[in-house]
C-alpha cells in the first residue's frame, strides 16, 4: 500500500510541476493568467490512498502589469472584462490581450487574426454616422476604407471683442461709403474658411464698422466678392451682446463649378464690446473636404476613432467586453484565450466603463500576472515533495528486498 500511496503522490506533485512550469513559460506572455494545482486526500472508507490533484485554479481576477507601447490601437482592460474575438470558423473565444489592427478588408483584428467584436454606429439614410444616436448592433468591427465624403459648411461661430475705443469711421463728419479696399471705411475685418458640397474651400469675410456707441454693421464679402447683406450688432452698457441673440443666415449663395448654393448660419453669442484690444476667441465653421483614411486609435472608452487626411475624426465603432458570472470557470485554450462554458454563465456584453465592464487603458497592453519569485519557491517546494515520494518508495523497496532475504 505505501507503494501506491507514495505513487500517488508523485503523479500529484508532476501535475503541480506542470502547472509552475507552464506559469514560469508564460511569465513574459502578455494577458497570461498565472494557474495553480490543488491537492486533496484519498480515502477508501477509512484506508487513507494517498494523494491527488483535485483541480487547477486560474488567478484571473489578478491583473497583470502595464506595459506602455505608445500604439494607437493596443488597450489594457484596467479591470473586470474580456475582448470578445471569433476566428475564421465563427467560433468566438475571449482574451485579455489588446493587440488589435485593421486588416486590408478594414475588420478590426487581433494579433492572431481574430475579427474583434463590438457595437456598430447608427448611420442615417445616406449611411452617415449619426451623432449621439447610442451603439448600434452587436458583431464584427469593420472600419470604412474609402474616402469620407465632403461636408458643406452651415454653421459658423465668431466671437471676441470689438473694442469700445472705436471711433466712428470718417468722424466727426459723416460716415463714409464703405470700400473694402480702404481700411479708413471700416474698424476691423475677420476671414473664416467654409467648405461647399463638393467640399471645395472658400472664403467668408466679415468687415466691423461702428456706426454709433454700442453699435457695430457688419458687412460681408464671399471669396472677395462683396454681398449685399449687412447684420447690425448691439451692446449694453457693459459690453454685453443683446442682439443678434440667435444665429444668423448668411446666403444663399450661388456657387460656380456645380457645387450647390452655400447658406451658414454666423452665431455671434459671446461677442463683446469692452475696451482695449480687439481679439478674436472663436473662428470655426464646419464642414470638411473629402479625406481618405490614415489611421485609427481606441479610446478609454473603446471607440474606434477613425483619422482622414481632411483633418477629420470619426467614431467607427465600439470595441465591446465580456464579463462572466463566474469568471473564473473559464476553459484556457491557444493564444492566451479562453471558451465559455455552463459553469461560467452566458456573456454579459457592455462598452468599457459601464455597467460590470472597466474602462481601458490605452496604448497599453497588459503583462501577464506570473509572479517569478513565487514560482520558484513553489518549484523547491514541489521538488521537496517529490524527493520524499521517492524516498518512501526507495525505503519500501529495500525493506520488501530485506524481507525476501530474510526468508
Amino acid at each position: 500500500m505505501s507503494f501506491e500511496i507514495a505513487r500517488s503522490g508523485i503523479n500529484a506533485v508532476s501535475g503541480s510541476l506542470e502547472a509552475i512550469s507552464n506559469n514560469i513559460a508564460n511569465s513574459g506572455t502578455y494577458g497570461f493568467k498565472s494557474s495553480r494545482a490543488n491537492f486533496s486526500a484519498m480515502y477508501s472508507g477509512t484506508q487513507m490512498n494517498g494523494a491527488e490533484l483535485s483541480s487547477m485554479s486560474q488567478s484571473i481576477e489578478k491583473s497583470g502589469g502595464l506595459f506602455n507601447t505608445g500604439r494607437g490601437m493596443d488597450a489594457m482592460i484596467q479591470g473586470r472584462g474580456f475582448f470578445a474575438v471569433k476566428d475564421d470558423s465563427g467560433q468566438q473565444v475571449f482574451t485579455r490581450v489588446g493587440i488589435f489592427n485593421v486588416d486590408k478588408d478594414g475588420f478590426v483584428v487581433d494579433a492572431n487574426g481574430r475579427k474583434a467584436q463590438g457595437y456598430g454606429v447608427v448611420v442615417d439614410a445616406a449611411g452617415k454616422p449619426v451623432p449621439g444616436a447610442g451603439l448600434g448592433a452587436l458583431g464584427d468591427l469593420k472600419v470604412p476604407t474609402g474616402q469620407i465624403g465632403a461636408e458643406a459648411s452651415t454653421k459658423l461661430a465668431f466671437n471676441g471683442n470689438l473694442s469700445a475705443d472705436w471711433t466712428v469711421p470718417g468722424a466727426p463728419g459723416p460716415l463714409p461709403a464703405f470700400n473694402a479696399n480702404d481700411p479708413t471705411t471700416f474698424n476691423s475685418s475677420i476671414t473664416s474658411v467654409v467648405h461647399d458640397s463638393l467640399g471645395s474651400v472658400h472664403k467668408v469675410t466679415q468687415y466691423f464698422v461702428k456706426t454709433a456707441a454700442n453699435a457695430v454693421t457688419v458687412r460681408y464679402s464671399f471669396d472677395g466678392a462683396m454681398q449685399p447683406a449687412t447684420q447690425a450688432l448691439g451692446f449694453d452698457g457693459n459690453g454685453k451682446l443683446t442682439g443678434p441673440l440667435a444665429p444668423v443666415t448668411f446666403g444663399p449663395v450661388a456657387i460656380a463649378g456645380g457645387a450647390a448654393p452655400l447658406s451658414v448660419d454666423i452665431d455671434y453669442q459671446g461677442t463683446t464690446q469692452y475696451a482695449g484690444d480687439t481679439t478674436t476667441l472663436t473662428n470655426t465653421a464646419d464642414g470638411y473636404a473629402a479625406g481618405t483614411l490614415t489611421g485609427t486609435a481606441i479610446t478609454d472608452d473603446g471607440s474606434i476613432v477613425a483619422s482622414y487626411s481632411n483633418g477629420k475624426k470619426q467614431t467607427v465603432g465600439t470595441l465591446a467586453l465580456a464579463t462572466f458570472a463566474n469568471e473564473n470557470a473559464l476553459q484556457a485554450v491557444n493564444d492566451t484565450s479562453w471558451e465559455a462554458n455552463d459553469a461560467t454563465g452566458a456573456a454579459l456584453f457592455s462598452r468599457p466603463g459601464s455597467a460590470t465592464a472597466s474602462k481601458l487603458t490605452v496604448a497599453a497592453i497588459e503583462q501577464s500576472n506570473v509572479d517569478m519569485t513565487g514560482e520558484l519557491v513553489n518549484l523547491m517546494s514541489a521538488q521537496r515533495n517529490y524527493q520524499a515520494n521517492t524516498k518512501v518508495i526507495s525505503a519500501e523497496n529495500e525493506m520488501m528486498q530485506n524481507l525476501m532475504q530474510a526468508v
